[in-house]
Parts: C-alpha cells; sequence; structure tokens
C-alpha cells in the first residue's frame, strides 16, 4: 500500500493537479490585486494580467516538473511555448467570454453568495473547465513524448 501510496504522489497526474493548484493560486491572487487597483470596470484587462502571469508560471512548471520536458533547444522551446501558450490563449478567450457575459450582460458583481461577488464565482466555474481543456491539451500535445 506503502510504495502505492509514494508511486501515486509521484505521478504525472499528481504534479499536474499540485502545480495547477500553484498556477490557479497565481491567478487569482493577481486577478484579486488587479481588480481592487483597477476596479471592476476592467474586469477584463485585470484578466489578462492575471492570465499572462499564470500562462508564464504553468509552462516553467509544466515543462520542468510535470512533464519533464528536457529538451531547453531554442526550436523545441519554441515549438512547446507556441503549442501552450496558443491553447492557453484559446482558453483565455473562452475564460473573457465568459468573464463578460458574467459581468457586462449578467451583472453578477451585484450579486453576492456567501459573501463572494458572483464575478468570483464565475471566475471559478470557468476555471475548473479550462483546467480540464489544458491538461488533455498539455498531455497530448506540448508535452507528448516524442519517438
Amino acid at each position: 500500500m506503502r510504495n502505492f501510496i509514494l508511486k501515486y504522489a509521484k505521478s504525472e497526474t499528481v504534479k499536474y493537479l499540485f502545480f495547477g493548484v500553484l498556477t490557479t493560486v497565481v491567478n487569482y491572487v493577481s486577478f484579486i490585486i488587479f481588480l481592487k487597483i483597477m476596479g471592476y470596470d476592467k474586469v477584463l484587462i485585470v484578466n489578462t494580467i492575471s492570465f499572462v502571469l499564470s500562462v508564464l508560471f504553468a509552462f516553467f512548471t509544466n515543462k520542468i516538473w510535470v512533464f519533464k520536458s528536457k529538451n531547453w533547444k531554442f526550436l523545441q522551446l519554441c515549438k512547446e511555448g507556441g503549442i501552450f501558450i496558443s491553447a492557453r490563449i484559446l482558453s483565455y478567450l473562452f475564460e473573457q467570454l465568459g468573464l463578460f457575459i458574467s459581468s457586462d450582460i449578467l451583472r453578477l458583481e451585484k450579486i453576492y453568495i456567501f459573501g463572494l461577488s458572483g464575478i468570483l464565482i464565475a471566475k471559478v466555474v470557468l476555471s475548473f473547465t479550462v483546467v480540464l481543456i489544458n491538461w488533455v491539451v498539455s498531455k497530448y500535445l506540448v508535452f507528448k513524448e516524442r519517438k
């Protein structure tokens, strides 16, 4: 049983989830900080800033610790980075659309559930969807083992 637990704890999926949580922390902390600085009327700009910071963090943690891509040659780095960032941009656009609908159409910032703004709740729901999409893309397109 101990070996199973140790093997599972070292698994790619667990590492992806661990660094995914840290990436989410980078995203949310920067989102909340910049939201307080810039205001709700700048929610899409704030989300862009938090997106850029979290994508940079995610790329390097995924490359180094999760998928253990050891190739640091310029062309390989560009290829991995290009696919990774392209996939994240699609995720970003999905999240931006969801936040636009949540803020500009539904006006969720005026709704509070358990003391949390509807915008933050919408961001959480959108984030879960984005994490799943990003894992599939990272696992099977970006950092897949090349024969």
